[in-house]
């Protein structure tokens, strides 16, 4: 199995089951054109995330880490006419880029854009919360304090998903010891498996996006 096969299958099945959109393709050029980093989710994860919030019945939904904002434009809409989304990006910059996709998309009345660093910026949430779907895809040294701020921002039947919890971790034997993002996503791992007031699986995934994979949790209690 090889990168290029992976890719070949992801475009096959895209363009089966997701199909092309020209809102979100048109976010992602814009993302390019600025220069962002090309780590945003794939089009068919967008589509899983998309799902979930809808199978959910999500009326609130909380992303950490918006980039361009092309999976904010999944999420956002999945959103009844009434619902809200809450986005925080650190950069500025992506901000501005997300902001604008968000216009054109016409989803720009959903979604809340907070700028600065989500540690600083999530506990001014808790008078906002609970949210019903928690997205987490921002820099991983960070997730597992994310995952408690989720927790706490969430109710019985919340559901959180964590992007990029494989990626090297199964073989983390092959890096430095002092590989802190590996070290920091085992700790969210284990953190997950151990907390007793979620259900949880991972899913390894392949495709455009490499070998990674996605935490689905869902919120059993809060406390």
């Amino acid at each position: 199995m090889t990168q290029e096969l992976w890719n070949a299958v992801d475009e096959y099945l895209d363009g089966l089951v997701v199909r092309p959109d020209p809102v979100l393709e048109a976010a992602q050029r814009a993302g390019d054109a600025a220069g962002l980093p090309h780590i945003a989710v794939a089009p068919n994860q967008g589509k899983l995330l998309h799902l979930l919030a809808r199978m959910r019945g999500a009326r609130s939904i909380l992303e950490i880490g918006t980039l361009a904002g092309y999976s904010t434009i999944w999420l956002a809409t999945a959103l009844p006419p009434d619902g809200r989304l809450v986005t925080l990006e650190v950069d500025p910059r992506h901000a501005e880029v997300a902001r604008a996709n968000l216009e054109r998309a016409g989803v720009a009345g959903k979604v809340d854009v907070r700028v600065g660093a989500a540690l600083d910026t999530l506990p001014a949430l808790v008078a906002e919360a609970p949210f019903d779907l928690i997205f987490i895809d921002a820099d991983k040294l960070n997730t597992l304090a994310y995952f408690r701020w989720a927790l706490r921002l969430s109710r019985p039947g919340s559901v959180i998903v964590v992007d990029n919890v494989v990626h090297r971790v199964a073989y983390a034997d092959t890096y430095e010891e002092d590989d802190e993002a590996v070290r920091a996503t085992r700790e969210l791992l284990e953190a997950i498996g151990a907390e007793p007031r979620a259900s949880a699986t991972v899913i390894q995934t392949v495709g455009v996006k490499g070998h990674d994979g996605l935490a689905i949790v869902l919120v059993d209690g809060t406390g």
